[in-house]
């Protein structure tokens, strides 16, 4: 049974009037009959309520929320749902402010292994029994305008992203899901290899071996070179092997 503690009202109001409109529409496309939202659970407000599963969207920012996920997997099942825009839109207003908007597609193609840029926040979790992620692929609009400050962005800042459709879902529970990402599971591997066997950038690489590391999946073998040699842990390469062979019979 869940454990509904009282929480001011003010909190749940604040957190809907705070709401931007991606993490709405995600809301609305996640819930069923019978959810409860915006609900008080051990001191947190939780986004949707099923069963006796807390479901949490972020859309950034996983570390922000380490402290509350860790204290809310010790005692109740939850899902952290993140979107990856696979398809993005860009609406840009005119700088001169003469209501002039312009919009183009990205030419960038958002990928699931994206999700360890935010999960080298929260590593220890991935391998926790009551913890589980879920990754909505997804069309999404983001709107920018320019304020000529953000020498990064070339003076464009992003005021709100919106959902266009979700396109794929994939759930992550446990090792075997975790460890699926990886096509180097029968051999040790370095960060370069891995990186050149997904189609990935270096940098991506290392966030995904730094977590899987931090979670008690991979662990490090030593050195090849300067760069570091991984492998699968000992109780994980025997269910590969089991999983591989169980595939070769069928």
């Amino acid at each position: 049974m869940l454990s509904l503690t009282r929480v001011p009202d003010s909190m749940s109001r604040i957190g809907v009037l705070n709401e931007k409109p991606l993490h709405a529409s995600l809301k609305h496309w996640y819930a069923q009959p019978g959810d409860q939202f915006e609900v008080p659970v051990d001191g947190f407000v939780i986004d949707i309520v099923r069963d006796n599963v807390l479901f949490e969207i972020q859309t950034r920012h996983f570390s922000a929320i380490k402290s509350k996920l860790a204290a809310l997997v010790s005692t109740h099942q939850v899902r952290l749902i993140y979107p990856i825009a696979q398809e993005k839109w860009i609406v840009q207003s005119s700088p001169g402010g003469n209501g002039l908007v312009t919009r183009r597609r990205s030419p960038k193609r958002g990928r699931v292994e994206e999700l360890f840029r935010e999960a080298v926040g929260i590593p220890q979790l991935l391998a926790h029994p009551n913890f589980s992620l879920e990754v909505l692929l997804t069309r999404e609009e983001e709107s920018r305008r320019y304020d000529g400050r953000r020498w990064r962005s070339r003076g464009w800042v992003t005021e709100e992203r919106r959902l266009l459709e979700v396109v794929d879902r994939r759930l992550f529970a446990g090792a075997g899901s975790w460890l699926a990402l990886l096509p180097l599971r029968s051999e040790p591997f370095t960060t370069r290899d891995l990186a050149h066997a997904i189609g990935v950038r270096l940098d991506l690489a290392q966030k995904m071996t730094y977590s899987l590391r931090h979670a008690g999946f991979i662990q490090s073998l030593g050195k090849r070179g300067r760069a570091t040699i991984y492998a699968l842990t000992p109780a994980n390469s025997v269910r590969h092997e089991r999983a591989a062979s169980q595939s070769k019979s069928t």
